[in-house]
């Protein structure tokens, strides 16, 4: 990725990943989008490249970022949606103008109609609506690491899963685990 910047946390689930973007919730927040350029980088790793972005349509992706945050929390809590983020994935998801579209390999990709963020926004906000909904076979789930609490949305066989990245999360709390045996037990 770009110098200077922290480096995406990339997953398999389009929406869940964009509230990556903002990761350490709970401890010190990293925000890996904080230009709008940024932007335009993570939306083109995703396949919905852009041409450009400005700094509200950056104001527009974080708080649909935060509004899906705030959404899958609650899915993942069983409790009750907070009706504004409901509102702003709604908004962004008809807002723009895009198409799923089949490639030649059988894999689903998106036509943007217009290279536009409003665009990108609404296939996010989509991908939103179906996870949050329970359309898609997975469970919304958050981090076990008390700092991170990230979204995600679990896949796995068992439905079990507890970290939302094991390379990153996960491999921190069994690192943490591991040190505090050593520390009560030194041999």
């Amino acid at each position: 990725m770009r110098a200077g910047f922290p480096d995406f946390r990339l997953g398999n689930v389009l929406a869940t990943s964009f509230t990556g973007t903002l990761s350490e919730r709970c401890g010190d927040a990293v925000e890996r989008i904080p230009v709008p350029q940024r932007l335009i980088d993570w939306l083109a790793v995703y396949g919905l490249a852009v041409d450009a972005c400005t700094p509200a349509q950056l104001d527009h992706a974080r708080e649909l970022r935060e509004s899906i945050h705030a959404a899958a929390t609650a899915a993942a809590l069983h409790e009750p949606l907070p009706a504004a983020a409901v509102q702003v994935i709604d908004d962004r998801s008809i807002a723009g103008r895009a198409a799923a579209v089949l490639t030649p390999g059988g894999e689903r990709r998106w036509q943007l109609d217009s290279s536009s963020v409003e665009d990108a926004l609404s296939v996010i906000a989509a991908d939103a609506v179906d996870i949050i909904s329970g359309e898609r076979d997975g469970k919304l789930a958050l981090c076990a690491s008390p700092t991170c609490r990230a979204a995600f949305f679990d896949t796995s066989q068992s439905r079990t899963r507890k970290w939302c990245d094991m390379n990153t999360c996960g491999n921190r709390q069994k690192k943490a685990r591991f040190n505090a045996g050593r520390r009560e037990n030194p041999s």
